[in-house]
């Protein structure tokens, strides 16, 4: 069975490396230097065109890989007890180590050759004296993919180092920006509607990685003859499914972005996107019989090899199809836009009127999905936790609800649409994510929810329960949540991104924007965590520490306010003249944005005061009637050593003279008042 294995897989994967590099490479061939010509660029050469699609394909078979073997490593290992901690030797550590290595180096290849090619140069042309440095920033892709090689060589080197299973959670990391950052800077980032299309684009970006990933490393793991058992089949098929669940929906979204109203069949890139389509209806396929045969109980080791071996097979094809895509200028380069489109992706022709802000919305697609997963695994846990038959107070649900439904709002509403173009709507939205949301979130208690729906492995591989233990008794999450550190970003997220040329330049990509919101949510919520939230924080503060931090917070919002207020330099000025809004006022809207910033700020604040007074009140009250109820029960014995100190000091201190009955009298009266 394992020969036949080994020849299934390896027939299988001879035929998928062919189609990897061929579809590509044939791509680039024949198309010449037609790409480059359509967007007014130079021919760098055919050397240049074929050696960037190889180093593109490369990179994107590695990277997925490398995503592939850091998610098995931590959620599909057939481990328990204090073996699952470690990292063990095996094919998923040999895949993560060389992909990541090859990754690396085709990621600091494409440094090079990126700048000649995103620039239509030849190679020899970087020989010049300075015309590296030149071409390197004249062109996003260069710098894009020395982020992403600094990345990759952080999983390299983590990869050959980390023992431990929280050791791998900073390299996962590291995988996912490191495949987002060029994604971002490509073919995601031009046209009309590029908002919605950049948004959707990183879902599919990281769904793709994880859902590819994990087939080609269970492929690796089957020519081997390391068949996964049945329960880890059963978490790997949830993994695969839930992932391309959202490749199907995220996907065609990019894909009516790319052809921009155009026929699906009037461009190279409409017959490509039909090439992606059938890849996900075969992968699609694969994947419900494979879920249908684990449950009928009918999937023997063969099927199983086999479905491996086609879904491997998708995993190349996907590739091939992506970097091909990438070497075409799709429609959405060549269609009219204006200047709001081209930074904004849409168009803001109303004055924001407070009917225009409740009504204009436009879907923010990225925090749509995170509302809606986090509001599902919440949703989930708390039917888990009744089914056990334990409560979870209503509370905090309608608080967790709440705070993503405030978010959503924030960044899909009339708010969300004007917060680019106007910097007081801007400012609304920034409170909203900062001081709001989450402050509802933080009541929702997910952790504590999270982890008393699940249950500890007794016997098999470990789950959710484990890892967030494992999570939450890990120091660099100790760091992170540092009350320190988290006060002073809390602080710096206002004057360093306002007061410096940052928020400018951020202005003008939508996924720097992105950033920026994502950046003020998550400040905000170790902020609240660690004042008034009900999962208790690595570093707890006591109530009075509490106090004083809000109290000190306060201050630093006026000030902000004020100084928005009183400032006569436009903050982002240049990028709010290039959008020439018809209605914008500037010097208004940066005057609206210092008041809101100042009552945004110290209102949010008071109202966790109140709370933080609350829960102050509540604990103790709860202390009170633990200590009655121990006083009751004869468990607590700290009054009664309290009233033997005052007797052995009143022993101390008592002249000679008194006689026994009128010092018992004394004592008793004492003990009964101490006792009341």
């Amino acid at each position: 069975m394992i020969r036949r294995n080994r020849g299934l897989i390896t027939v299988v994967s001879l035929f998928g490396l062919t189609v990897l590099l061929a579809v590509p490479i044939a791509t680039t061939v024949i198309s010449g230097d037609a790409p480059y010509t359509a967007v007014v660029k130079g021919f760098p050469g055919l050397d240049v065109a074929v050696a960037t699609t190889l180093a593109h394909t490369i990179a994107g078979i590695s990277s997925t890989a490398t995503v592939g073997a850091l998610v098995t490593l931590l959620f599909l290992r057939d481990a328990h007890g204090a073996a699952s901690t470690k990292v063990p030797a095996g094919i998923e550590l040999a895949v993560l180590r060389i992909s990541s290595a090859v990754w690396s180096v085709s990621a600091g290849a494409l440094v090079v050759l990126e700048a000649a090619d995103a620039n239509g140069v030849p190679l020899s042309k970087l020989n010049e004296p300075g015309a590296f440095a030149y071409l390197f920033t004249a062109s996003y892709h260069p710098g894009a993919w020395a982020i992403a090689f600094v990345l990759a060589g952080i999983v390299c080197i983590a990869s050959q180092f980390s023992t431990r299973w929280t050791g791998l959670l900073v390299p996962l990391a590291a995988a996912i920006f490191g495949l987002l950052v060029p994604a971002a800077v490509g073919q995601l980032l031009v046209g009309r509607n590029h908002d919605v299309g950049s948004d959707a684009g990183y879902l599919v970006t990281i769904a793709a990685a994880v859902h590819f990933g994990v087939i080609i490393v269970a492929a690796a793991r089957a020519a081997t003859g390391r068949l996964m058992p049945p329960a880890l089949l059963t978490r790997f098929t949830g993994i695969v499914s839930v992932s391309l669940v959202v490749l199907i929906i995220a996907d065609p979204i990019v894909s009516l972005f790319k052809l921009s109203g155009t026929g699906i069949l009037d461009s190279v890139t409409g017959w490509q996107v039909v090439a992606r389509c059938a890849v996900l209806l075969v992968e699609a396929a694969v994947i419900v019989a494979l879920v249908f045969r684990l449950r009928t109980g009918r999937l023997t080791d063969r099927i199983l090899t086999t479905s491996f071996a086609i879904a491997g097979l998708c995993a190349a094809s996907w590739v091939a199809v992506d970097v091909a895509i990438s070497r075409i200028p799709p429609p959405n380069y060549f269609q009219a836009t204006t200047i709001a489109q081209v930074y904004m992706g849409f168009n803001t022709p109303d004055a924001p009127a407070p009917l225009v802000l409740f009504t204009h919305w436009r879907v923010n697609i990225l925090f749509l999905a995170a509302a809606t997963a986090a509001v599902t695994v919440y949703l989930i846990a708390v039917r888990t936790l009744r089914r056990r038959g334990d409560a979870w107070p209503v509370g905090r649900t309608i608080a967790w609800i709440t705070g993503w439904a405030v978010v959503v709002f924030a960044t899909s509403s009339g708010f969300g649409r004007y917060s680019a173009p106007d910097f007081g709507i801007h400012m609304i939205v920034h409170m909203t994510l900062n001081m709001l949301a989450p402050l509802f979130l933080v009541l929702g208690g997910v952790i504590t929810l999270l982890l008393r729906a699940s249950r500890p492995a007794r016997t098999g591989p470990v789950g959710p329960h484990e890892w967030i233990s494992r999570v939450l008794a890990w120091k660099p999450l100790h760091l992170i949540f540092n009350p320190l550190l988290v006060f002073i970003g809390y602080i710096v997220s206002y004057y360093g991104l306002y007061f410096s040329p940052i928020f400018g330049d951020y202005m003008r990509f939508h996924w720097a924007h992105q950033l920026m919101n994502v950046h003020f949510l998550m400040i905000g919520y170790l902020f609240y965590a660690l004042v008034i939230g009900v999962d208790r924080p690595p570093r707890p503060l006591p109530h009075i520490g509490k106090l004083g931090y809000v109290l000190a917070a306060m201050p630093f919002h006026a000030f902000f306010g004020v100084i928005l207020m009183t400032s006569t330099d436009i903050v982002a000025e240049t990028f709010y003249r290039y959008l020439d809004m018809p209605w914008a006022d500037l010097a208004a809207s940066q005057y609206a944005a210092g008041g809101i910033a100042w009552a945004g700020g110290e209102i949010p604040l008071m109202i966790v005061i109140i709370v933080l007074a609350v829960q102050w009140s509540r604990q103790d009250g709860r202390e009170a009637k633990r200590v009655d109820r121990h006083i009751d029960l004869g468990r607590d014995d700290e009054f009664d050593e309290y009233n033997a100190m005052l007797a052995s000091l009143r022993d101390r201190q008592t002249p000679a003279g008194p006689s026994p009955q009128t010092e018992n009298a004394d004592t008793r009266d004492t003990e009964t008042k101490v006792s009341r």
